[in-house]
């Protein structure tokens, strides 16, 4: 199998190393038609032993998850820089959060390094067949790769070498299990997370185009910008804190029991109120008051007897509109409407 490389100048194929600057450092690996881009194992980056064995299963993930570390945006791009960022994020991992090792599948640091996370992760992606189980999205560990990118991106994006570094290593993962580029999602897709921030989250639309591009297989449509749930929050900008979504997010909450809620289309502290109280009530992951991708699939199924509500959910994501009101209501419908009402 060939696998596009990028580089700095350009475009290049199969067994020609990517990251010259990379090559040659012990504990990476170089990049050739089989062996993908640059990656510094977890020996190479000085990992500790895991706690237990790592479980790794016969089977290929179909999709990607995004995301970033939160951390500062630093100006240090040096491989040592990166390293200190995984050996800090596994200690976190397995002291604070008592797993037998870091969650997250790879990392890529503001350098543009790409360090193996969970030990065996690399072996089993070179494999194209096995999958290490991660701890990065609880519902997503068995089915999914995770990417860690360093850096907090809710009001910048990433630097140009951390950017270049994930699409190349996207459609590595992309083309070594058969996962279409539009399988590409952010962290807030299936939790009520803020990760990977706002503007990397908005850019995926760009990645699953240029894994595309890499690859040689054109991205478009609902690919492209494939649906998802929107992210709502006190305080958040544009369509996340009023409008539609929120009224729809309101209705839904109503059916859901708050009937003291008032529907008036602003996530005010209410509202957060309100949706922490249906998060602790559901045992959701995060009681944060944030509804994300684990709140949106538990409000689109209200209890019986709930139908004016939801219908008022609906027609508040359609009026005005030239979406019609579904006959059927499931969960990809709902995120469909969802995802329309939120970018008009």
């Amino acid at each position: 199998m060939s696998v596009y490389i990028v580089t700095r100048r350009g475009f290049v194929l199969g067994g020609l190393a990517s990251g010259a600057l990379l090559s040659g450092l012990p504990g990476v690996a170089e990049a050739s038609s089989a062996a993908g881009p640059p990656i510094i194992d977890c020996d190479g980056w000085g990992a500790r032993p895991n706690s237990r064995i790592v479980n790794v299963v016969n089977d290929r993930p179909v999709k990607i998850l995004v995301h970033h570390t939160a951390t500062a945006n630093v100006e240090d791009y040096g491989r040592g820089a990166a390293e200190g960022l995984a050996r800090a994020i596994q200690n976190f991992h397995m002291d604070r959060r008592g797993w037998i090792d870091s969650g997250q599948h790879f990392t890529i640091s503001r350098g543009g390094f790409v360090l193996e996370g969970r030990r065996r992760s690399l072996e089993a992606l070179r494999s194209g067949r096995k999958q290490v189980e991660g701890a990065h999205c609880t519902g997503q560990n068995l089915v999914s790769i995770g990417i860690e990118n360093e850096g907090t991106y809710t009001d910048t994006g990433p630097p140009g070498a951390l950017w270049d570094r994930l699409r190349e290593m996207c459609a590595y993962v992309c083309g070594q299990y058969g996962i279409r580029p539009g399988e590409i999602f952010g962290h807030r897709d299936f939790k009520d997370t803020l990760c990977p921030g706002d503007v990397l989250y908005g850019m995926l639309p760009r990645l699953r185009g240029e894994v595309g591009d890499l690859l040689g297989k054109r991205v478009e449509g609902s690919s492209l910008r494939a649906a998802s749930w929107p992210l709502l929050r006190e305080g958040g900008p544009g369509t996340s804190s009023r409008g539609p979504v929120v009224l729809a997010a309101q209705h839904l909450l109503r059916a859901a029991g708050a009937l003291d809620l008032t529907v008036d289309g602003d996530f005010g502290p209410a509202m957060t109120h309100a949706v922490r109280r249906f998060q602790a009530e559901h045992a959701t992951e995060e009681v944060n008051g944030i509804i994300g991708g684990e709140s949106w699939p538990l409000l689109v199924r209200p209890p019986p007897g709930a139908d004016d509500e939801v219908a008022r959910a609906v027609y508040a994501l359609v009026d005005g509109s030239s979406t019609r009101a579904p006959s059927v209501l499931d969960e990809g419908v709902w995120r469909e409407l969802l995802t329309h009402a939120a970018s008009s």
